[in-house]
């Protein structure tokens, strides 16, 4: 586990897109636009975040630079009277990689190979896509890299590779079986607090539910 920062991490999962609407695979594709319910998403935490941080806090904006998350950052920045041009983006912060599943309608791969979706909502790797421990490697790295920002900051991200960053900055025990720390999954539009190591949530979103 990283040492703690001085500074609170709030955690975002982008809103709903056309990809998780039609219940397609989504994983590290760059540009899956969000749908009308992941803009109202977005909003929502836009608002919540205004009610606990109020207006034009001094806040950091980090972002994977996917387009679903840049949107959903926009929305929000917009409601805290920020300038989403200021983000700071990382490759690091990318979705799951799923390999030749990527893209796939969740159907059709089951059909093919069986559940991919486990207890807990742990989606499960594509054969020649990216382990839960690679995903630790990279948002560990990038939480260690950025562990001297100062002050608190906003990362919007994904579902599961969220799950990842949040097991690494709590200090999880890894999951069974996947060699990497994974928190508990939280619907999209969720957005998770962590200071001094100890999580709490901050605003859970209305989207679907993990993974």
């Amino acid at each position: 586990m990283p040492s703690p920062r001085r500074g609170r991490d709030y955690i975002a999962r982008h809103g709903e897109t056309v990809f998780n609407a039609a219940r397609r695979l989504q994983g590290d594709h760059a540009h899956t636009p969000l749908t009308r319910d992941g803009f109202a998403q977005a909003d929502e935490m836009g608002a919540a975040l205004r009610t606990l941080l109020g207006a034009r806090p001094a806040l950091t904006l980090w972002a994977s630079p996917t387009g679903r998350a840049l949107q959903t950052l926009s929305v929000i920045a917009e409601h805290l009277e920020l300038d989403w041009h200021a983000a700071r983006t990382d490759a690091r912060l990318v979705e799951i990689g799923m390999g030749s599943w990527g893209g796939r309608y969740y159907a059709d791969v089951v059909a093919q190979v069986g559940p991919v979706i486990g207890a807990g909502g742990i989606l499960r790797p594509a054969p020649d896509g990216e382990s839960y421990a690679a995903i630790a490697e990279r948002t560990g790295a990038w939480a260690a890299d950025t562990a001297d920002d100062a002050g608190d900051r906003l990362v919007v991200m994904h579902g599961i590779s969220s799950r990842v960053l949040r097991g690494v900055l709590t200090g999880l025990a890894p999951h069974d079986g996947l060699d990497a720390p994974v928190a508990p999954g939280l619907p999209q539009g969720s957005v998770s607090l962590i200071a001094g190591g100890v999580e709490t949530l901050a605003h859970r979103g209305t989207g679907q539910a993990p993974a």
